[in-house]
């Protein structure tokens, strides 16, 4: 049977060449969006659909499910085939391209004939694209750099990589699976997975066992596999559902740390600390450690003794990256990281007002039944072009509203309250898109850049810098606009950005929505360094998104963010004197 990522595939093109034909708009995101659900899905959705069951699945109507059954059956969709002999194939893939939607493909195709990529870059470098309306010498340059960026992915041989959030709730299951195996002592996550980095390749799980051929084949076994290889004692190979790639390792209970620390990398940490243990006279490697003027191997069922045999304390696997870990560990040195437990708002997040999926109170008791003792309301400003319009009466109300709220929460005797936002627009000069008089009133005001993008590093790093020196101005939003797997950062001069905070005591935000994680790792250590207040919020734009949490955690963790050195450890009355405007 075809496996879920295939299916997914095959539901993205359709619903790509649906919008190329100027199908509506909500058949087209029906499409993409049973995509997207298939793809997370842990179970073969072929076998569903074949038994008729596919419709369970949240996303998924009839129409879809004998689509399935078709692209199982058949080998093809057949409403996929019909467009494919209208239009040509390739112009999904031209589609992919950042900047370059369903229209502007089809107008390459009927005004230049642009069929696919390579087509595409004969036209670029000619300077044809720039001669059709709506484009110009701009996007034509965008798209060959986007060119070039497929085309180096290709040669090197950058395989499909995957958000973190994609990858963990997998994690989570298969490290079940094996745990409830009678002979599984020990299970963990390995590799860049533990690491807690932005994206992953697969997933590397490893174990320890009483009897490791029983419990790689219970492993190999499990629904959650479209495809695996033969277990051995060793392990297994296999492919979920959804494409990803598992390796699973399995050892003795009392060589369990040796292998763990190996697989957990990363590779240059790994290089260092072996080239570190050479000079003490020992070999490192995951069957345990080795005095090479002996001959003796010790081999160690945790990583704290592999450590302390190396003369290191434990180092977390967030920090394992080859940048000054091993020399802090040694100096006593190490942060002790941020955790969720430090955590007592979050202070970025939408209700229906904008783009959100819930309303005021929905957010504000998701927040309060997570334990925290207060959260930020900060809807869309008009000017962000998601077609808003919390106009600055709306905007007054809704302050009304919040008001009224944290009046119910102090009769019931709880102490949490809700504080009155707003997401704001940073307009391409550097103003907000509310006055100033209306943002005094707000008790938190994050400022983002939504609009205009393209700016050289000159303008875009001066329009920041504007932002952040009005005091009015708490923090500034998800600072370099990326969006992972999807969207290249503004060009921007990070390293000014971080100094105008540090200067004017503005915030900035590691935002926890898995396709951003903005800050990066690198600028949120490079500013908490630097003297500057990191928020960690989650963007959510709904009650099931205030989860997000973890993944900004985890970028302050991968930061070196230490509690002191975010801005929402504190109590509201301590960050609310640490705000610009009230230093």
């Amino acid at each position: 049977m075809v496996s879920n990522s295939e299916i997914a595939d095959a539901l993205d093109e359709l619903g790509t060449l649906y919008e190329i034909d100027g199908a509506n708009r909500f058949r087209v995101i029906a499409y993409h969006e049973g995509a997207r659900v298939i793809r997370k899905h842990p179970v073969s959705v072929a076998k569903l659909a074949r038994e008729g069951r596919a419709v369970e699945i949240d996303g998924v109507g009839k129409t879809l499910q004998d689509k399935i059954v078709a692209l199982n059956e058949t080998g093809e969709i057949p409403a996929t085939a019909k467009l494919k002999a209208k239009y040509p194939a390739g112009l999904v893939d031209v589609t992919r391209l950042p900047g370059v939607g369903a229209k502007t493909a089809r107008k390459l195709w009927e005004e230049l004939g642009v069929s696919d990529l390579a087509s595409l870059r004969e036209a670029a470098l000619a300077e044809k694209v720039r001669e059709l309306p709506g484009l110009g010498p701009k996007t034509e340059q965008n798209i060959l750099e986007a060119l070039a960026k497929t085309g180096e992915a290709a040669t090197t041989g950058g395989g499909k990589r995957l958000l973190l959030s994609d990858i963990l709730p997998v994690v989570d299951e298969l490290i079940a699976v094996l745990r409830e195996h009678d002979s599984c002592v020990d299970a963990s996550a390995a590799g860049s997975a533990r690491r807690l980095a932005d994206t992953c390749h697969d997933i590397d799980i490893v174990a320890s066992s009483t009897d490791p051929l029983a419990l790689a084949e219970h492993f190999a076994g499990n629904e959650l596999f479209a495809k695996r290889n033969k277990p051995t004692a060793d392990g297994v190979h296999c492919e979920t559902h959804h494409g990803i790639g598992v390796d699973l390792r399995i050892v003795p209970p009392e060589t369990f740390g040796n292998l763990l620390q190996h697989f957990t990398g990363s590779k240059a940490h790994n290089v260092e600390l072996r080239e570190r243990a050479v000079k003490q006279g020992l070999s490192i490697s995951e069957h345990g450690i080795k005095n090479t003027e002996t001959g003796e191997v010790e081999r160690m069922a945790t990583e704290t003794e592999v450590y302390e045999r190396l003369g290191y304390p434990y180092i977390p696997p967030e920090l394992r990256e080859g940048t000054g870990e091993l020399d802090a560990a040694l100096e006593g040195r190490l942060p002790e990281l941020v955790g969720r437990d430090d955590i007592r708002g979050d202070l970025h997040m939408h209700t229906t007002l904008s783009d959100g999926r819930d309303t005021l109170e929905e957010m504000a008791e998701a927040g309060r039944k997570l334990g925290y003792s207060y959260v930020a309301i900060t809807d869309h400003s008009a000017s962000h072009g998601f077609g808003n319009n919390v106009t600055p009466k709306r905007l007054e109300e809704r302050i009304e509203e919040i008001g009224a709220l944290n009046e119910q929460y102090k009769s019931r005797g709880q102490r949490f309250r809700v504080l009155a936002g707003s997401e704001v627009n940073i307009l391409p000069d550097g103003t907000l898109d509310y006055d100033d008089e209306l943002l005094a009133q707000l008790d938190w005001v994050v400022a983002s850049v939504h609009t205009s993008f393209k700016q050289d590093s000159d303008r875009m790093t001066k329009r920041m810098v504007a932002a952040i020196e009005n005091p009015l101005v708490d923090c500034i939003g998800h600072p370099t606009g990326r969006l992972l797997l999807k969207r290249d950062p503004y060009q921007l001069d990070i390293e000014t950005v971080i100094e105008a905070a540090a200067r004017t005591g503005t915030f900035l935000e590691i935002n926890g929505s898995p396709q951003r994680r903005d800050l990066t790792d690198q600028h949120a250590r490079l500013a908490a360094e630097a003297g500057v207040l990191i928020c960690l919020d989650t963007d959510a734009h709904g009650a099931d998104s205030l989860g997000f949490m973890q993944y900004a955690l985890a970028t302050a963790r991968r930061g070196w963010l230490t509690a002191g050195q975010v801005t929402n450890t504190r109590p509201w009355r301590s960050l609310n004197a640490l705000r610009p405007r009230n230093r």
